[in-house]
């Protein structure tokens, strides 16, 4: 008789993806408790499902409902824009843990998750990727648009993979935008959408491509990059050519809808192994 799987808690920002693990949670029977975030976490994501709400900085009450509930495993998911610490009302345990994660925030997002899963884990429970429990999220190596890209425009691959794999070293983004060999947008900690959004009033970025990679040094488990239907309107939106994301490292929503939309959009939408 196959063990029963370990309960899962989920740390539930914005987005798709939340939704997406719960139902799957419940398609194979796995025990589910919910951590919605507040301010990120959609309604609808905890339907159904065992849950409550939390604040960011309500630390101590977090990991004691995730205890209560049974919960083995933790997986971080959904978007959470980085918060403004000064304003943050912290409970006596996320006090504790604040002078740690703003001398983290200096260095990069890759340092402030180390600190947050280092907590998780050192409270006893595991934590799973997102890629773990949706390996169907994984981008493949394959080309998902039938447009494909021109001489031109994988050099703009490359020079933008280039800068983004380095941008992801300095601990800084995962995404950069190249045109005509050059790279012109570089990611920060607003995100890749607002990436684009400044590409749309710059018009050198027209015509050039959008690149994103794992930081070479993160924890795979926490933050892998992501795309998705709106990533694709956004680069259309800025007048891009196309989007390259590193295969095997990198998460699609809902890859059918993202593809069309490239396809609708007269995009390409590639998935490259790192080097490729």
């Amino acid at each position: 008789m196959a063990p029963s799987p370990l309960k899962l808690g989920l740390i539930a920002g914005g987005g798709q993806i939340p939704t997406l693990i719960r139902d799957a949670c419940r398609a194979e029977g796995r025990p589910l408790f919910i951590a919605a975030l507040n301010g990120f976490c959609e309604p609808a994501s905890v339907a159904g499902a065992e849950h409550d709400w939390f604040d960011l900085p309500q630390v101590g009450r977090l990991l004691k409902a995730l205890k209560s509930a049974g919960v083995q495993q933790v997986c971080l998911c959904g978007h959470v824009s980085k918060p403004d610490f000064s304003n943050l009302k912290p409970d006596w345990r996320g006090a504790m843990l604040l002078p740690k994660l703003i001398k983290a925030t200096l260095i990069g997002d890759d340092a402030l998750l180390r600190v947050v899963t280092e907590t998780f884990e050192g409270e006893g429970f595991g934590i799973v990727g997102v890629d773990a429990l949706m390996r169907d999220l994984l981008v493949r190596e394959q080309a998902y648009s039938t447009r494909q890209p021109t001489e031109q425009q994988e050099t703009d691959i490359r020079a933008a993979m280039a800068a983004a794999r380095d941008l992801g070293i300095a601990d800084r983004g995962q995404a950069a935008v190249a045109a005509q060999g050059i790279v012109v947008g570089l990611e920060d900690d607003a995100g890749t959408d607002a990436l684009l959004l400044r590409m749309a009033s710059r018009p050198e970025a027209r015509g050039g491509v959008l690149a994103k990679c794992v930081k070479p040094q993160q924890d795979r488990r926490v933050d892998l990059p992501t795309i998705g239907v709106t990533t694709v309107e956004n680069a259309a939106a800025a007048g891009l050519s196309g989007i390259a994301v590193e295969a095997g490292a990198a998460l699609m929503v809902d890859a059918a809808a993202t593809a069309a939309a490239a396809d609708r959009l007269g995009l390409f939408l590639i998935g490259l192994r790192h080097g490729g």
